[in-house]
């Protein structure tokens, strides 16, 4: 028995916006194990060029349109230079490098970017819940990310936080986090110029294989044994990460970045590393503190103040809800793409 496609809708339709951020919080929970057996490059590299593959094959039984001028062609490139190449190695070397909780902190900061960008190049209206709502998401991720004795020592005194811990956490990889984090903020944006010239699915594709390839052509000139020491785990784990935390996972963000606002959608990034606790915790005996399940509250307030923050400011206007419509209609039309049936019994 088939469901019926209105049914379907207003039940899922919440899940598909959580989706990709689940999927990238538990991605990095399969991925933990698999770093030390392999190389950063090599590994960023599985993550996009399989996964953009699956995507263009996806695509094509959708009968998505491919890329027709060197315009569009160009705006992939950029857009997998940015968002693929240096995003992914970025991300890649700075796990190698530092904690991933610190890690974690910085490269989840990008929906401050985000509203920045979105706010200079779109217009789009933060207003005072939505500044609070991503202050409290950044402080939320600090709490879950940074060591607790960071946090005990800045509340106790400032004296502990020196110039040269400051050097000397740059130093440590933190650094190439943060870079990530920019990289992923300016591929969210980019890719409102990309859909003005190529369809988001079939772009999301193609960025992701032009993004890889040079990660792989890298890797084969400063890496060795990349896969000699793979295990069975290992690979389950890079084809869990390969399919759900990059293909699906991708492909579902940047569908949505194509419209809507994107400082609301962006804010959801706040979510990742909350998955990546529960799961951690589920699978890896992983245990959070109390000022880490305060980090949640406050992460999880913060996500609701910026997507309501119209509403909250007594603004629910026309232009917020055709903000709301547009974000529902891409919602719906990824669910037609999964169920093709319609509205038959």
């Amino acid at each position: 028995m088939q469901l019926k496609l209105s049914a379907f809708r207003p039940t899922f339709a919440p899940v598909f916006l959580i989706a990709p951020f689940f999927l990238w919080g538990t991605a990095m929970v399969a991925m933990k194990g698999v770093i030390p057996h392999t190389t950063p490059l090599f590994m960023a590299g599985v993550r996009l060029l399989p996964a953009g593959v699956l995507i263009l094959i996806a695509a094509a039984f959708m009968g998505r349109p491919q890329p027709k001028t060197w315009t569009a062609w160009l705006w992939i490139a950029l857009f997998g230079l940015i968002d693929g190449t240096l995003f992914q190695g970025f991300l890649a070397e700075g796990l190698v490098k530092t904690t991933a909780g610190l890690g974690s902190v910085m490269i989840d900061s990008q929906p401050l970017a985000v509203a920045l960008l979105s706010l200079w190049l779109f217009q789009e209206r933060i207003g005072f819940w939505g500044w609070l709502g991503l202050a409290l998401g950044v402080t939320g991720i600090s709490l879950i990310g940074l060591p607790d004795e960071w946090i005990f020592h800045l509340l106790d005194s400032g004296a502990n936080v020196t110039i040269s811990n400051w050097q000397n956490l740059f130093a440590s990889g933190e650094w190439l986090m943060l870079l990530a984090a920019l990289s992923m903020a300016v591929g969210t944006v980019l890719i409102r110029f990309v859909c003005r010239h190529a369809d988001p699915v079939i772009a999301t594709g193609w960025h992701m294989i032009l993004g890889g390839l040079p990660l792989w052509g890298v890797s084969s000139v400063v890496e060795s044994q990349q896969w000699q020491n793979l295990g069975l785990y290992d690979l389950a784990a890079l084809g869990y990460a390969t399919v759900f935390g990059s293909a699906i996972a991708y492909g579902l963000f940047f569908y949505f970045a194509s419209s809507g606002s994107l400082t609301s959608l962006s804010s959801l990034t706040f979510l990742t590393p909350i998955f990546a606790l529960l799961f951690g915790n589920l699978f890896l005996q992983e245990v959070l503190s109390p000022l880490q399940w305060l980090g949640v509250f406050l992460t999880l307030i913060s996500i609701y103040l910026i997507n309501q923050r119209d509403t909250l400011a007594g603004q629910n206007n026309t232009a917020n809800a055709d903000e709301q419509a547009n974000i529902q209609q891409s919602v719906l039309e990824a669910a037609k793409k999964l169920n093709p049936v319609g509205s038959r019994d």
